[in-house]
This record gives C-alpha cells, structure tokens and sequence, in this order.
C-alpha cells in the first residue's frame, strides 16, 4: 500500500463495536417484563374461555410481539410496531389458516378465512354463556387481542420508557374479561395483575429505586391478596333476586334461552354436558320453564317466584308417577339453572343455601351462575295414562298459563281447524302434536332456519315456512293449546341423551325445547312436536296409547341427514381421551392431524427473526454491487461500504478517526491480504478518492472486478462460522449506533455507515 499524501481525509470506518450497555440490557429486561406483565394481566381470560389452550395461545402471541421489539427496537417507533404487528400476523396465519403463502403470509384466501374467524367467534360470544368453548374461533381472538394488547404496552413500556403508561393496555386485558365474566371471579384474578404491572414497575425504574419500588410492590400484592380473599371475587355478573328466603319481583333477567340453546346445537364438536346414572328409562332433562309469551318477542324468560330452598323440603307432588334416585355428574355446564328430572322430591349434594326452587315453574335457580360438580335427584317420573289425562278437565293451572294477549288471529285459526273433531283437552294436545310430527306432515326440522318465535314470524312459520328447529316447534304448540283453552308453557333442556352402558351421556347435541301442558290432579306433562330425524325424540306412552287407540300408528319420519352438531344415536358424543373437571380443555381446536400447530408456528417465526440479520446483509450486499455495476457518482461510495462491511463481518474493528487509507492499511492487516487482494484494494482507494474529491469516477466494469477480488481475499484470509453469517456484525453495529439523540458525524459517514 503506498503511503501518498491525500489532501482533506475523511474518518469514514464504522465505530468499534462495543459490548452491550448496561443501558441496553435494561432495555431487555423491561422488554420481557412487559410480555409477563401483559400475561399475568390477562388471567380474568380464564373465567371467559374454558380450558388453558387459550394461555398457550397469548403467550404465543405475546412471545412474538417481544422478539419482534427487540430484533427491531433500533430501527424507530415505526418500523418496530410494523415489526410487531406483522409477527402477529404470520402467527395467525400459521394457526388458522390453511392458505398462508408459504403457510406464514396471509395471502386473499387467508385474510378471508380471518374475517370468516373475526364473525365465528362474534356469534359465539352473542350465543354462548361464559365460560365458552375454546373453539378456533375464540382463540383466534384472543391470540390476535393479546398480540394488539402486547404491542401497545410494549410501546409504552420500552419504547416511550413510561412503563406506568403501560396501565392503560394491561387494564384492557384485565377489565374486558373482568365485565364479560358471569361468574365472580376468584382471589387469584386480582393478585395477578397486580403482580403483573408491580413487576413491569420496578424493572422499568431505575437502580436507586429498586429497594422502595420493590417494597411498595410487595404491599400492593398483599393488599390485593387480602380484598381478594376477603371479597371472595370480583366481577360484574348479572344477577337476579329470589334466591331461597330472598324475596322476587317480575322483570326479565336478560337471559335470552332460545339464543344460548342455538349455540349449543350449533357447536362444533359438541361437548359432553352429564353423565346421568340411576335413569330407569329415558326422560327429559328440564333446566328451565318460560310461561311469558311476549307477542313480536316469543316466550321470554322471567324472574321465578320467591322459592324454597333446594336442598330443603320440597313440595309434594301430584299425580301418579314412578319414583327413582338419580345421579348426575356435570362435565361441563354453568348456569342459573340446575337441571332435574321430573318432579324433584329431594336433592342433595349441591351447595347449601346457594340454590332455590320454584314449584310454580318447576325450576331450581341460583342468583349468579354456578357450576355444581354433582348432585342426587330424587324424582318422579309421571306415568299417566291416555285415559288418565281424557277424563280431567278444567284449567285451574297457575295464572299466566294461559296468556294470548297481542297473538295473531290467524294461529288461533289454524289451532281451531287443527282441533275441530278434538273433544278434550288431552285429545286437542294429540291432535296439535300429530299436526307438526305425522308422516305426511308438511313440517321439517332444520338448524338452518333463522331463530325467531314472535308473532309474525310465529304466522309465517305456521303458514308458509313450516321449517325450524325446537324452538319454533315448541312455541308454536305452546301458543296453539293455549288458544284452544288448554294451558301450556316452553321447557328448556336436554333430551335423554345416549346410553354408554355405564351411564347417560348428555351433551350440547341434546338441548333441547318441548311444551309441557297442564292437565289438573296430574300436573305438567310432556309433548314434544319437533320432529327430530336423529334418534333423540322421546314418544311418552300416553301419546303411543292415544295414537294405537286412533288407529294411526303415527310414526318418525324416515331419518335424514342429522342436524348440524348433532351425533349418530349409536355412537356417544366425543369426549376427551382423560375426562377432565368443568372447564377442562376441549378436544380439537388447536390440533392439525392430531399434532399441535403453534409450535410449529412459533419455531417458523423465531426462524424469521434470527434469519432476519442474514437477510439484511445480503439485501445490503446486492444492492450496493448494483450500484457499483450501474457506475455513476455512487459507485465509488457503494464499493467502499460494502468493503468496510465484509472486514466488520469478520470482527475487524476500525477507528471513528480513521481515514479512507488508515482503514485500507488496518483490513490489510487484520485479515492478511495477499498480493493480488491489496493490489485491487488500492485500486478501490484511488477510485473512492477521485470520486469524493476529484468528481472523477470509475469505470463499473473495474471497480467491480477490484471490489471482487478484495472480497475474494478478505473471505480467504478471515473465514467466519455459521453464526458470524446468520448475525453479521455490519447490521448489528448499525443498528447499535442507532440510539435516540445521536446525528451523523457528516454525510459521507452517513451515507457510508455499515
């Protein structure tokens, strides 16, 4: 290398790299805590999905959102929410999609299937009491609000350095599930969070801080623990007074049965509910009754009366029946209402004093949802004859039974022709019944149908439609016997289920709705007019007996294809390979051909960021050999930093002070240019100084071929590892020296820094 003497040297070598700061490890630190923190605040979730697929899936979703910040938190506030956003992305598409280019970027198709997830998990909420099923549905959302949740505290935690800022996001996440919540939530819910944003607190403060920040934390937490335990939990449930000894008042509760119902028919798969044990024969499993008709509404669910309490003494009931002792384990239901059979002389096994019953409308109820392990009914199961329910008459049924106000004319029309040659009431129910389920009746069942039991929807279904599931079944019969004097009400539950051989089995795919009319001296006895095509209607011997005495033989229609979630009456509903507790993980949402899809998602997205560098470098290095190849006043520029580039991959450290010749002396020593190397090496310096300060510039052609072989030798005299490839040191040190505040030392530096 000559030593000639340049007029005006410019410093234009990269800074040495230098160890991380303790700056920059407290960036890490409260990088991390920010993704704990966001975690830990989202707990209350657990009240509002059922089972832990859904933790898996936000620390998924969080995981990446802090990777991502951190590979990306020296390139501006822009570029690192970008940076999060599209990591959240490809997390999503790798889980829910089937049509991610590449499996990991959301093409047309996958954005589509996004959108059809986005309005999946909406009906779910709107149908669905909580806990709901962590469906695909459901845990796209909440994988995509974690991810949203975890950028913004990420944002205000380490990116604006106010982690007391990050309260506001990490509130979302605690107080949206919080509100949605039914059941109250436990002790555990408040810790948590708490100990969440404590945590994100002191590792964002400063050192001196550490002791009272820690100090003040520790209280909070214990604070917390004690309101938590002492309250017992916390939460907005909607609740509803007339608890046993409580008092009552009319007014709707805002539960909405048909709506819940439709969602449990409609799950995909359908879940396990009970295992029934002690069942002499198949009955109906009633959780609740609706007496109010409520015309352009439909039968809506009322306030129950003033009850005794459930574990107590119960009414006595009425009529003849068959007594029978019945165990049932609940695998997966929470709610008001706790399901009997029959009429229920005494139950046992359910928290005292937590649950009423009202004889009135033959439902036990509780003032917030709960979920009962299991329970002991004794029952009476009626068993009133054809004959038995001919020879009553009256109806000196309880007040409202009878209700009609508001009702079209015309489903009073269609009741009197359908009754006309009925003379008792028992007869009239038969002839209604026969009306939707005979063989050449014109009535379908489809779960296709949309919802609706009010008054107009009621005439169009009885006129002009005739296709609904339950719902419009039960509440057209009900409203019919009522016109024709006979008092009737809606019963919400499920059908008899499937028997394992060890137990009834009754899940989602069992729900159901049937009327239950009143006959006096034998009480509120059972009919169902949906004519279900799947095995599950039950036919009471009563209305076989009044079918044979009429010589109809009434029958089924010939099975179709099964209703949307509905199983096979051969076969159990599915259930997980270990029966869990109430809110156990369900089977399936999360599985690709029975192996797990987010470790293969997450492993995908790790591998981007760590290839992330790698691929920086080898953009950087096409397209500064573009420009040298193109020639112009950037040639000469683009051939040196491309130059100081592969020296920095190598380790070579050179001086902010040093000139275009120092540092072309320094790279020949560090790496042991050969002959031929310093040779073109020299020819690169002639050519980058009559650029810069002649306005001379080279030929592409030989600019290119020195540029070549001086990598050529720099390649051959310090050859690096895998690891120096995949992290070379030219993008890690630019990014280092992109720290809030700095300015470039001149333009040729900024141009040229590496």
């Amino acid at each position: 290398m000559t030593n000639n003497t340049l007029a005006s040297l410019v410093p234009v070598s990269p800074p040495t790299r230098a160890s991380p700061t303790r700056t920059d490890r407290a960036g890490w630190i409260v990088a991390i805590g920010s993704g704990l923190a966001m975690l830990v605040a989202g707990a209350p979730v657990a009240a509002v999905v059922q089972g832990a697929s859904w933790f898996v899936h936000a620390g998924a979703a969080i995981t990446v959102v802090v990777a991502a910040g951190m590979l990306a938190t020296r390139a501006g506030v822009a570029a690192l929410v970008a940076a999060q956003l599209a990591a959240v992305i490809v997390l999503l598409t790798a889980l829910f999609t089937d049509n991610g280019v590449l499996g990991l970027l959301p093409g047309p198709a996958a954005l589509e299937e996004m959108g059809t997830l986005i309005a999946g998990a909406g009906e779910q909420i709107d149908i669905s009491p909580a806990p709901v099923v962590a469906t695909a549905e459901i845990l796209f959302l909440v994988t995509a609000a974690f991810g949203l949740v975890a950028a913004a505290t990420y944002l205000a935690a380490v990116s604006a350095s106010a982690p007391a800022a990050a309260a506001v996001p990490l509130l979302t996440a605690f107080a949206v599930p919080a509100a949605l919540a039914d059941e109250l939530l436990p002790w555990w819910a408040i810790v948590a969070p708490a100990a969440g944003y404590g945590v994100l607190l002191i590792v964002g403060g400063k050192r001196r801080q550490l002791p009272g920040g820690a100090a003040l934390v520790s209280g909070a937490i214990a604070l917390a623990l004690l309101v938590g335990v002492a309250a017992g939990a916390v939460g907005t449930a909607g609740r509803f007074d007339g608890a046993a000894g409580g008092g009552g008042s009319s007014g709707a509760i805002g539960l909405n049965p048909f709506t819940a119902l439709r969602g449990q028919l409609t799950q995909s798969p359908p879940m396990e509910l009970f295992h029934v044990r002690g069942l002499t024969r198949p009955a109906y499993l009633r959780a609740l009754t609706l007496r109010d008709y409520v015309p352009e509404s439909g039968f809506q669910a009322g306030r129950p009366e003033p009850g005794v309490a459930l574990t107590g003494d119960l009414p006595d009931p009425s009529g003849p029946g068959e007594q029978t002792s019945v165990m049932i384990e609940n695998i997966g239901f929470l709610d008001y209402w706790l399901p009997l059979y029959g009429l229920p002389l005494d139950v046992s096994g359910v928290t005292p004093d937590r649950w009423a019953y009202d004889d009135n409308s033959g439902t036990a109820y509780t003032s917030r949802p709960r979920a009962e392990q299991r329970w002991q009914q004794g029952a009476l199961l009626p068993t009133a004859s054809a004959d038995q329910l001919r020879a009553v008459a009256g109806a000196d049924a309880p007040p409202g039974y009878l209700d009609t106000i508001g009702v079209d004319a015309r489903v009073a029309e269609v009741a009197a022709q359908v009754t006309a040659t009925s003379g008792t009431d028992f007869d009239r129910a038969i002839a209604i019944l026969d009306f939707f389920t005979a063989v050449d009746s014109p009535f379908r069942y489809s779960l296709q149908t949309a919802p609706g039991g009010s008054d107009d929807a009621l005439v169009e279904f009885l006129t002009v439609g005739r296709t609904g599931y339950c719902e419009q079944f039960a509440s057209a019969m009900a409203v019919m016997l009522r016109m024709v004097g006979v008092p009737a009400r809606v019963a919400v539950g499920f059908t008899a289920g499937i028997d394992t051989g060890e137990f009834r089995s009754v899940g989602t795919a069992d729900a159901h709705a049937w009327v239950e009319a009143w006959f006096p001296g034998i009480g509120w006895t059972t009919f169902d007019p949906t004519p279900l095509t799947d095995g599950r209607t039950l036919v009471p011997p009563y209305v076989e007996q009044a079918r044979e005495q009429a010589g109809t033989g009434t029958e089924l229609p010939a099975p179709e294809a099964a209703p949307p979630g509905a199983q096979p009456a051969s076969q159990p509903p599915p259930t997980p390979d270990t029966p869990g507790p109430i809110g156990s993980d369900p089977a399936g949402p999360d599985l690709a051909d029975g192996f797990p899809r987010w470790p293969l998602a997450l492993i995908a997205i790790l591998a981007l960021g760590v290839a992330a560098p790698a691929g920086r470098r080898a953009l950087d290095r096409r397209r500064r050999l573009a420009t040298i190849r193109a020639g112009g006043p950037a040639a000469a520029g683009a051939a040196w930093a491309e130059l100081l580039a592969e020296s920095a991959d190598r380790g070579a450290i050179s001086q902010t002070s040093d000139t275009v010749r120092a540092a072309a002396r320094r790279m020949v020593r560090d790496h042991q240019l050969d002959d031929g190397a310093q040779h073109a090496l020299r020819s690169v310096v002639t050519a980058v100084e009559s650029s810069w300060y002649g306005d001379t510039h080279p030929a592409p052609v030989a600019l290119d071929s020195s540029v070549q072989a001086v990598r050529s030798g720099i390649e051959a005299g310090s050859p690096i590892g895998l690891r120096a490839k995949l992290l070379p040191r030219s993008v890690l040190n630019r990014l280092a020296r992109r720290r809030p505040g700095t300015t470039p030392r001149n333009d040729k530096a900024a141009h040229l820094r590496i």
